[in-house]
């Protein structure tokens, strides 16, 4: 079964008619719902694209029939699956993170996992030392000595995002919620620069001051402007030790780019065609119009 990492790049995706229809079909009428009331076409697209990434992995990697998975949310909204499964895929681990150009996916079959994807873009209508000052508060003074040190403002917004995608990993794979903390958690980044293409997992983290041994973070970039971040820790209650952690590595973990026909591959229709959720989705602006 293994480790996956998959990618969707969901801004590129623009849905025809027959697209949006079908994928709509292939969620819970619930989630179908929700991805509804997005107010922009550019966050319904990443929505529904997270949604089927996780359906696909659980109908490919699990063998349950697509119109027979049954997903739910956690009180911290954190998808899980609740349809009954064999005990060999109990401790079965997946997230997803939408943000930027792409939707990403990571699953482990034994780990704890959190994933989180950041697009470096310039901050609204804020200058990056304003925008620094505004976020001063989520890093540690260690952390925005390392953010600081680049050797211009775009390099110092990159690195920034790239801590962020660490600290929101760690947080959605232990399922905290907003109001966490961020300054209790501080990463030593390595190497500071990483190619696209390449999976590094040399970053260490300390938990209120004390190295935490028993958790590895894969670094990925997908291109110039993208960073992703995959927390991996050991199950709780499932009785390994950090040695065990560090031997489960993933082999390969690379991302894997889908096109929607890989999305919807193993897809089963679990409503009827609903035609006027496609005028919905055209009446969208794609994103909210930019400050200057």
């Amino acid at each position: 079964m293994g480790s996956v990492r998959w990618a969707f790049p969901c801004a590129a995706w623009r849905p025809c008619r027959e697209e949006w229809l079908l994928a709509a079909r292939l969620v819970q009428p619930e989630e179908k719902d929700r991805i509804g009331q997005f107010a922009f076409a550019r966050d319904a697209r990443a929505a529904l694209a997270g949604r089927l990434l996780i359906r696909k992995l659980i109908a490919e990697k699990l063998c349950i029939p697509w119109n027979e998975i049954h997903l739910q949310r956690t009180s911290k909204g954190k998808p899980f699956l609740a349809n009954n499964v064999l005990s060999i895929h109990s401790n079965y681990n997946f997230n997803v993170s939408h943000q930027g150009d792409y939707a990403v996916l990571a699953a482990e079959p034994e780990l704890q996992v959190g994933i989180d994807i950041m697009k470096t873009n310039l901050p609204g209508s804020s200058s990056i030392p304003n925008f620094f000052r505004i976020m001063k508060r989520q890093f540690t003074e260690t952390e925005w000595v390392v953010i600081k040190s680049m050797s211009n403002e775009w390099l110092q917004l990159d690195m920034f995002h790239r801590h962020w995608a660490l600290k929101e990993s760690f947080l959605k794979a232990v399922g905290v919620g907003i109001g966490f903390n961020l300054q209790r958690i501080e990463f030593n980044v390595s190497p500071l620069q990483l190619e696209i293409g390449k999976v590094y997992k040399d970053t260490k983290m300390l938990l209120d001051g004390d190295k935490e041994e028993e958790w590895i973070f894969e670094e990925s970039r997908l291109d110039d402007h993208h960073h992703v971040a995959v927390a991996l820790g050991k199950q709780e209650g499932f009785g390994q030790k950090h040695s065990d952690v560090c031997s489960m590595e993933p082999n390969q973990p690379q991302f894997t780019l889908l096109t929607f026909e890989d999305l919807v591959a193993s897809g089963i229709p679990v409503a009827p065609e609903d035609s006027a959720y496609w005028d919905n989705f055209c009446s969208k602006p794609e994103s909210p119009v930019k400050q200057n």
